[in-house]
């Protein structure tokens, strides 16, 4: 009986007990608000109109970097630029403001109306000469400017032309390197192939190279057709350059105009061409 009694008790004293114990208040634990995703709103590409009605960027070409004889072949004199000239047209571009501008630029200018220098201007280079580095890429860096170098793989080690480490400086110095086929011949008569030749190989080869995307295509001769647009496009070029001919009215991207600057022009002759050639 004590024992029961006992039980009673002890059990209605921990009744008590718990029930005389204070709450535990668990304070509230304020909401945090979270910032909402800005998402930016998706840009649109200009359409081939809107490209084509964009007023031109001045692309100049050059090609050799060199002296030349007064007997020399029209074509030699046409193509080649003498070490002083060269060096007088950087001087007089950077003289009257122009700023060097890149492919990504203008491609952003073009399809996205992005911004561009007052005086903007693009210095390419076709065919690989070793001159184009030693004399053309050291002139230009006297000013601050940037270039494009439009590369043939096949003349790549060759006496005359470019190493694989004078392509690999270039852009590592910030300039841009792009493709100009494997050998040089126009692509108004490839066929089959050919193709991959001269426009899938030479850019896998020059990524290689240089451990970047290589994004640019330079037409040899300046001589394109509508038949290789799409096949530039398949192999992943954003632009292909063409030189001083109408542009596509469809594809405007694949045929970017550039003037080839003459070794008989003088340099105030080059400036006029800018003027005349751009408007």
């Amino acid at each position: 009986m004590k024992n029961i009694f006992y039980s009673v008790f002890v059990g209605l004293f921990l009744m008590v007990s718990c029930q005389s114990e204070p709450r535990k208040i668990v304070p509230e634990v304020p909401l945090v608000a979270v910032p909402a995703k800005v998402v930016a709103p998706k840009k649109v590409a200009a359409d081939a109109a809107t490209i084509l009605s964009k007023k031109e960027v001045p692309i100049l070409c050059y090609h050799n970097i060199r002296d030349f004889s007064a007997s020399a072949s029209g074509n030699i004199k046409v193509y080649t630029v003498k070490p002083p000239a060269f060096a007088q047209q950087m001087k007089a571009l950077a003289d009257a403001g122009y700023e060097t501008i890149l492919p990504e630029q203008l491609y952003n200018y073009l399809v996205f109306d992005g911004p561009l220098p007052a005086k903007p201007i693009m210095i390419t280079f076709d065919d690989t000469r070793e001159e184009q580095f030693s004399i053309g890429a050291a002139e230009m860096k006297k000013y601050g400017f940037k270039g494009v170098f439009f590369i043939m793989t096949v003349s790549i080690n060759r006496p005359g032309y470019m190493s694989k480490e004078q392509i690999k400086t270039l852009s590592d110095d910030g300039h841009v390197v792009g493709a100009h086929t494997w050998d040089h011949h126009m692509v108004t008569k490839y066929a089959g192939d050919d193709w991959n030749t001269q426009l899938v190989k030479p850019k896998a080869k020059l990524e290689e190279i240089i451990g970047k995307p290589v994004t640019d295509f330079a037409y040899p001769f300046g001589l394109w057709n509508t038949a290789a647009i799409p096949e530039i496009k398949k192999s992943d070029y954003k632009m292909g350059y063409i030189l001083s001919t109408k542009r596509d009215s469809v594809d405007p991207l694949y045929t970017i105009r550039r003037i080839i600057v003459s070794g008989t022009w003088s340099t105030d002759g080059m400036m006029r061409s800018i003027d005349s050639s751009f408007k």
